[in-house]
């Protein structure tokens, strides 16, 4: 073990929690994250790395060379972006921000990722390069492909590059991760149903009903997992949004109603079919009660698959730091990330890090309104990407 990198990292943990706070307070969502990145890009270069800046719209690469000579160079990944949703913590670092909040935890990651470039800076005792990549828009699904659009690997060559989420429920101090396949693809999918609309209390005999269409629709998105994929595979198929007509006019049939929601697969197979049975649901039911559909189909991402090799790193890192009975399998989850899209150009692999969990057994969760990113974990987050870069470039021991 190597205690020493955490040890020293624990120093200026105050000023990480300081930035990470900060940001918490100021979130900024998908592909407007000007005054992070800037934040980003100012500590980077106050340290000595070489900064670009813009890189996928609003996304900040620093770049840090050793001292020693080699040629391998990793990429070592954080998501900047908030959520769309409103904070209820009531914490002095609340959003100050109507209508969005760091519901996710990436204030947390771009802390940590700062507090290793910081660490590194002044021990470039290792043998080639590390590119700290900002990432903008994790939650659209759209940031990693607009820095890949923008030359990311061609600007900044990465022979690995590798990503850190944080996990609310996992006990501060462990970390998990698994080879393969770790995270589901994800997808977003949404339907108008077109008819006549009509008078509800006069003349609905009259009327092609849309919201008759919209509810056997609902029930009928339940059946596409469980009965079109096999009771060995996994999907996930659900309805986030439901709007048709006005509230102020009840007796007013709507002529039109919208249903949006996501899927998640780990197949393309699977894809294939939840896409197939959405459009046959929805243009079947709307057929048989005289109304239309229209099916819009989005892939936002694939799934996140770990190099096994790279995965041994990552917990070779982890182990370095907390011992090997703390880092563990994670179970395969269908919630998505666009890190994918990362290791589907390099080798790679996701980490998890414990957020911690409070006596009682409970936790706030990501994406909820009470969740906030534990400080407690911003050097230990800091020092994984440290030894992970001690496992890869050979950094010299503190």
């Amino acid at each position: 073990m190597n205690p020493a990198i955490l040890d020293e990292i624990r120093r200026f943990e105050p000023e990480l929690a300081a930035i990470r706070q900060d940001i918490h307070a100021h979130p900024e969502t998908r592909f407007e994250e000007h005054r992070t990145a800037g934040i980003v890009a100012e500590k980077l270069r106050g340290w000595g790395l070489d900064v670009t800046e813009g890189v996928g719209v609003t996304g900040v690469v620093g770049t840090l060379q050793g001292n020693r000579p080699g040629q391998r160079a990793i990429g070592l990944r954080a998501d900047m972006d908030a959520l769309f949703m409103t904070e209820e913590t009531g914490l002095p670092h609340a959003s100050t921000v109507p209508g969005k909040m760091h519901g996710c935890g990436h204030d947390g990651h771009t802390a940590m990722l700062l507090g290793a470039a910081k660490f590194l800076a002044g021990k470039r005792d290792f043998a080639g390069t590390v590119h700290f990549i900002f990432q903008p828009a994790e939650e659209a699904g759209t940031g990693a492909r607009a820095m890949l659009k923008d030359g990311l690997f061609d600007r900044f060559p990465c022979d690995a590059v590798y990503g850190l989420h944080n996990s609310p429920g996992l006990p501060v101090g462990q970390f998990a991760t698994r080879p393969g396949p770790i995270l589901a693809g994800a997808d977003f999918w949404g339907v108008t149903f077109t008819g006549t609309g009509g008078h509800g209390g006069a003349a609905p005999h009259l009327a092609t009903d849309a919201t008759v269409v919209l509810g056997h629709f609902l029930l009928g998105v339940q059946t596409i997992v469980a009965r079109n994929l096999s009771p060995v595979e996994s999907g996930a198929v659900s309805v986030g949004f439901v709007q048709g007509g006005t509230a102020e006019s009840p007796n007013v049939m709507p002529s039109s109603v919208v249903v949006r929601g996501t899927a998640r697969y780990f197949e393309t197979a699977t894809q294939d079919t939840i896409k197939r049975r959405l459009r046959e649901l929805a243009e079947g039911l709307a057929a048989v009660h005289g109304c239309t559909a229209e099916l819009r189909y989005e892939s936002l991402c694939p799934p996140t698959v770990n190099d096994a090799e790279k995965v041994q790193s990552a917990c070779a890192a982890a182990a370095a730091l907390v011992g090997a009975d703390k880092v563990g399998e994670v179970a395969l989850s269908t919630g998505g990330e666009d890190f994918a899209f990362m290791l589907r150009e390099k080798p790679g692999a996701f980490m998890r890090i414990g957020n911690g969990v409070a006596a009682d057994g409970s936790c706030h969760n990501l994406h909820t309104p009470l969740y906030d990113f534990n400080d407690e974990i911003l050097a230990l987050g800091a020092a994984y990407w440290s030894s992970l870069v001690q496992q890869e470039l050979g950094l010299a021991d503190t």
